[in-house]
């Protein structure tokens, strides 16, 4: 029985109960054909205990999935025993925080809505700092340090990125005047990286109200392992559902359509930190 449940580990908990659920298996006849009883089946789809290859594939097969991408795909997620460098700040920083690194460290690509504030994965230490500082309940030195380190360690990723930015970002001060003109030399710095694409929305562009939303969508080795993560005050939430997956995919084809091209945003951009 494990201790510690990632969300990634519960995410492949979450796939095995769907197919099995598709296939109009209950908990008890899916433990009969694998000869266990039925609380190991309840104990791998709560991802409180793993499954085997062989296990997996049996069930998948009774399942009559036949989707050989899709049961590799949970095959790679029940097998790896990867131990990211997220690890290190177990149990000194929430779960959520090594979840998101552990999601984005598997991600295909990741692409970002951002309308109060510079997406972590962007932010330079200064606006981090003014980030976590200003949180309620109030975070000691200490603890503004650790989560500024692991913000910093998720930076290293190279995957595809895109973040739609909305004018509001670029220009609420979270620290002072020094630490928003270096925040946005930063944009202008990494929006040259071959595998970063920035978007900005004005205020004066029209379609505002499709792009009103902040959130982040992250690619999964298939489509319908892709996640969204949703930030809010009691924490943040991974959706996974394919019907809710499809309406988020939608709604970033409209924010890039009221957004404006990469080239044009960086000429934005521009012009903003000259009036700093």
């Amino acid at each position: 029985m494990r201790r510690e449940v990632t969300a990634r580990q519960l995410r492949l908990a979450t796939e095995l109960r769907r197919l099995r659920e598709a296939a109009g298996f209950s908990a008890r006849q899916a433990a009969a054909l694998l000869g266990v009883s039925p609380a190991q089946i309840t104990h791998i789809e709560s991802a409180l205990a793993g499954v085997s290859e062989q296990r997996l594939r049996r069930l998948a097969s009774h399942y009559a999935c036949k989707d050989e991408e899709f049961i590799k795909a949970l095959v790679a997620m029940a097998t790896d025993r990867t131990k990211g460098w997220w690890e290190e700040y177990r149990g000194l920083l929430p779960t959520p925080f090594l979840d998101l690194a552990e999601l984005e460290h598997y991600a295909r690509f990741q692409r970002h809505v951002a309308i109060l504030y510079v997406p972590g994965l962007l932010q330079t230490e200064d606006y981090a700092r003014a980030v976590f500082s200003a949180r309620l309940p109030e975070l000691t030195p200490e603890e503004v340090e650790l989560r500024i380190q692991h913000r910093m360690a998720r930076q290293s990723t190279a995957v595809p990125y895109e973040a739609v930015l909305h004018e509001a970002a670029l220009r609420i001060r979270v620290g002072d005047r020094a630490a928003s003109r270096a925040q946005l030399a930063r944009l202008l710095e990494v929006s040259e990286k071959d595998h970063v694409t920035l978007r900005v929305i004005p205020f004066d562009q029209d379609g505002f109200a499709r792009a009103s939303s902040t959130m982040t969508y992250v690619g999964g080795p298939l489509p319908k392992l892709d996640t969204v993560l949703r930030d809010a005050l009691h924490g943040s939430a991974f959706i996974d559902s394919e019907a809710q997956l499809n309406t988020y995919r939608t709604s970033l084809r409209k924010v890039e359509a009221a957004s404006l091209d990469p080239e044009r945003s960086r000429a934005f951009i521009h012009t903003l930190t000259k009036e700093l």
